[in-house]
This record gives structure tokens, sequence and C-alpha cells, in this order.
């Protein structure tokens, strides 16, 4: 029996040890990353009436630490075998969940058939590389290209591509984002790839009219570089009617409409929700949103041009972009057609920007302007207008953009069961100070900015220096706002004593809207997995000099 044990666990024994040597890449990998290889330490004293038992105890759990050890020798020795290699041909074969998924990096090849449902970004986003290679994909979201990342495909490698088996030489693997424009440097970036980035808030308050270089950018993927001269906007006519296909010049000839519009994306103030529990998102402060005034075509003038009249059906006006990933998908959203149609609800086509054309990270040449809507549905590099009886089936309109309880997970969330957002509900937030500033005591200015969706009106914006247990109402700044059509902020500023003998202020802002909606205290109740719709009381904790 000795014997046995000493053939069986010692050649193990020994091989595990050599592992800490072995150069190979995969040995390591392979010998590694199995939870199950956790041997245990029995104890090997024999006492009492049961000694007979407990060795035999030991000895088989030898036998079987043995054998794991031997198994992970066998794993080794294969993986340090040349790897098996494949044609491009045979990685296009594999698919489908019937053949198997297979992809590729570089000159390695995975099969991640096992892994698709696991996928982070769901399994329709994988399976667009399914047969081909990761990099086009990689190259749109930069996440990707991280350690634990690699460690994670690793695990699915198979073999290599055949050195004969040349790229194709239409395989596009160069950066989709070199093209980028040039951003202001003050921008406080969320996202590089997609681009992605606020103002910092000591500065996005400093005028009503937010300057074009410093705007928030709320980029899905790369900026298309289009050519005005030849852009061209194609309008879907109703059954039997006649399609448009604008120039720019074409859309000049409408009559030009201007209005000033607060865009605001979903994902504002997302940071406070993490801060709570942790969302699925960029981490927004308190600068995704932004105000202009924006000029161009009304879009009700160019769909009645094209033949559409308001429906006593449901119908939708459906947007999609000029910006694509690799696979061709834009992207897209949509609103309902008996608001795009309403002249009073002044959805613009829009081409101008604070007197400019469109800044590219803007959507140059045309974007969508909807006044009083979430910033997702102001598509930009507008390509197509359609009027379907359905809202848009783009990924940002059907699977995204949408609230749910805080009981929600990513297990039991269903999207199909939630609107998707329109309307924004009331906001504000503090600019001044900034939190963790040091102020000199006698008087303190509270500076900020308050909105809502739809149109609603500010009409109060109530301040705190001590909570939330006494309240002062702020100062509004900035345009009168018109009845139902209040589609920009309004800045607003408190000066108030400090109250002797304090070291620091708790300061708390909320605004109330003209249909008296309030924002509510704590995060706690509006909590959702995607951290959008985060509209609570926002605080600023600073300390008073000595």
């Amino acid at each position: 029996m000795l014997l046995l044990l000493h053939r069986a666990v010692v050649p193990g024994l020994r091989q595990a040890c050599r592992l800490k040597s072995t150069p190979s890449r995969f040995c390591i990998q392979a010998c590694s990353t199995n939870d199950s290889f956790q041997p245990q330490h029995p104890s090997l004293t024999f006492s009492g009436g049961n000694s007979s038992t407990r060795g035999w105890r030991v000895m088989g759990t030898l036998l079987g630490l043995g054998a794991v050890l031997a198994y992970h020798d066998h794993r080794c020795r294969a993986a340090q075998e040349p790897p098996h290699i494949y044609t491009r041909e045979e990685v296009r074969s594999h698919s489908s969940p019937e053949t198997g998924i297979w992809v590729t990096l570089g000159s390695e090849v995975f099969d991640v058939t096992e892994f698709v449902d696991l996928h982070p970004g769901g399994q329709s986003k994988l399976m667009l590389a399914a047969g081909g290679p990761l990099e086009p994909f990689w190259a749109l979201y930069a996440v990707h290209n991280q350690p634990h990342v690699r460690e994670i495909l690793a695990q699915y490698k198979i073999g290599e591509l055949s050195p004969e088996d040349k790229a194709p030489s239409t395989l596009k693997t160069s950066d989709p984002y070199a093209d980028d424009p040039i951003r202001h440097p003050a921008l406080k970036i969320n996202s590089q790839r997609p681009f992605n980035a606020e103002p910092p808030l000591e500065l996005l308050t400093e005028n009503y009219i937010t300057p074009n270089p410093i705007f928030f950018t709320r980029n899905h993927l790369p900026v298309p570089n289009l050519d005005p001269d030849t852009y061209r906007l194609h309008v879907v006519g109703p059954p039997g009617g006649q399609s448009l296909s604008l120039s720019l010049d074409d859309l000049y000839q409408f009559p030009k409409h201007e209005v000033t519009v607060t865009l605001q994306c979903a994902g504002n103030r997302r940071s406070e929700m993490t801060q709570f529990k942790e969302v699925r998102g960029l981490g927004w402060n308190a600068g995704a949103i932004s105000t202009a005034r924006w000029a161009g075509a009304r879009l009700c003038d160019v769909l009645a041009q094209a033949g559409h009249q308001l429906s006593e059906t449901e119908a939708h006006v459906c947007f999609e972009g000029l910006d694509s990933d690799p696979t061709g998908t834009a992207y897209g959203a949509s609103i309902p057609l008996a608001r795009a149609m309403d002249p009073e609800a002044e959805v613009l086509l829009a081409y101008e920007m604070n007197g400019q054309p469109l800044p590219r990270d803007h959507g140059f040449p045309v974007r969508v302007v909807v006044p009083g809507v979430v910033g997702a549905r102001h598509v930009k590099w507008l390509g197509k207008v359609s009027v379907e009886p359905e809202e848009s089936y783009s990924h940002w309109q059907r699977r995204d953009y949408k609230g749910f309880s805080p009981s929600v997970d990513w297990d039991t969330v269903d999207f199909d069961s939630a609107p998707s957002i329109q309307e924004l509900p009331v906001q504000s937030a503090i600019t001044q100070p900034k939190d963790g500033e040091t102020i000199e005591s006698g008087e303190v200015t509270v500076k900020g900015y308050a909105w809502s969706g739809g149109g609603r009106a500010v009409v109060r914006v109530d301040v705190s220096l001590d909570g939330g247990l006494t309240w002062q109402v702020a100062e509004l700044d900035g345009e009168e706002q018109r009845p139902r059509k209040a589609w920009a902020w309004r800045l607003w500023q408190l000066q108030a004593p400090v109250p002797p003998g304090k070291t620091e202020l708790n300061i708390v802002c909320k605004a109330v809207d003209d249909s008296y909606n309030v924002q509510p205290d704590t995060v706690a109740p509006i909590w959702n997995l995607r951290g959008v719709l985060s509209n609570a009381w926002h605080r600023v904790h600073v300390h008073i000099a000595p």
C-alpha cells in the first residue's frame, strides 16, 4: 500500500513543484485557475480504536490527492504541446450554438461557446463577433483591454491561426476612434472610447448658455466625419407617399426656428447612486447637463412635406444616426408622433448650436433636438427619419434608458415591462461651493442649476445649510420661462450668513416645478440598476476656515 501511495502521490507532488518554475503561460493558467484544486491537509494522527479506519481514510485522501495532481500534470503537459492550427475558414464555420462559437484575437483562436451566456454585455453583443475577430469590437469598447479580461479569454483558447492564412485585406482593425475631434482640456472625461465627458461644475453655471467647447458630450460610438456637401437626410414617406432626400441646402429652405433648450443625460448624477449601491453605467457627476441656443427646421414642417399627418392610432417617429459599429448597427431612438407633429413642442432638426454650425461631437451636420426630453432621444448625425407603428427597435430604446424598482436586479430585470424614458423628473444641483471645499466665515454664496422635463417651469429652489433642518429660498436667474414650454434650466443663487460657531456646513438643494413635483430627499427609494433618473436632494459638505 505504501508503494502504491508513493507511485500515486509523489510524482504528482513533484510535478506540482515543477509548476513553480514552468515557463509555459498555459501551464500556469491551467494549474492556477481551477478553484476545485485546493488540496486539504488531513491529520495523520492514528490513535484510539478507530486508528485503522482513520489510516485508510488518510490513504484514500492521499490517493485522491495524487489523482488530482496527476490530472493537473496531464493538463500542463497538454498545454505545453504545440497548439492546434486552424484556418480562418474553420473559425468562420463555428458561428452558432449548434456548431460552437469561436472567435479570434490576433493569431489565437478561442472557443467561447460556454461563455456566451455569461458575457456582461449580453449574448447578442458577443454573437456579433462569432466566427470572426474580436478586434473591431474591442476597439469600440476599451474596457476589454484589461488584464483580467484577457485572463478570462485565455481559459477558452483552443489553438492558433495558420501563419499561411493571411487576414483579408478588407478586415478593418484600425482604431475607429482615431478620427475623433479634439476636445477642450477642461472637460472631465468619464470614458475615452467612446468619448463621454462633462464640464467641471465650477464652469457649468458661469454662463446661462453653455459654451460649445465645454457642453457635456455623450457618445455611444465613434464620431463620424461627414461631408456637408454630400450629406443627405432620408425622410421616409407614408404608404403610397413620397420619401424625401434632403441636403443641407434643402433643410435651409424650411423656416428657420430657434429655441433655447437644456439637454440632460439620463445618467446625470449617477455617481451618487453608485455610492449607495453599485450600478452599471458611466460615473457621471452633476455635469451631464448643458444648455444651448439651437436653430434648424421644425420636424413637424419636414414631416408634413413628406406627407405625414397625425394618426388616430399610436405611432412613433424613429431616428437613426450615421454613427455605427463595425457591423453597421447605428444609434437609434424614437419619440411619439404626437410630440413630433406638435408645433408647440418645437422639435428641431438642428444644424446650428449657439449661432455656429454644430460641432462634430454634437451631431454635425444635423441632429434632433427634442425640448423637455431625455438626451438619449436627441439623435446626432441624423441620417434617417421614419414614422412607425411601434417605437424604435434600437438597443438604446428597448434595452436601455429605462427605470426600475430598487428591488430589481440583473437576474430579474425585464426591459419590456418598463416604458422608455422620455420626459425627465425635476432636477437641481449645487455648483458652488465644491464638495470638501474650505470657505471663509461670514457669508456663503451658493450657486447651482434647476430644470424639469416636459416643459415644466421651475418655480422655486430651496437651500439648506444644515442638512435639511431649515430652509431658505434661492433667487432664480436666467430667462423667464413660458408656461408649458420651459425648455431651459434656471440658474439660481443664495447668499446667506454662516451661522456663528460652525466649523462645517451640510448644504442641500431641492427644486420644485410648476406641477409641484419635488426632488426626493435620498437616493435609496429611487435607486435602480442602471443608475438613471438620479434626482435626490443634492448635497455638498464644506468646512469653515477658523
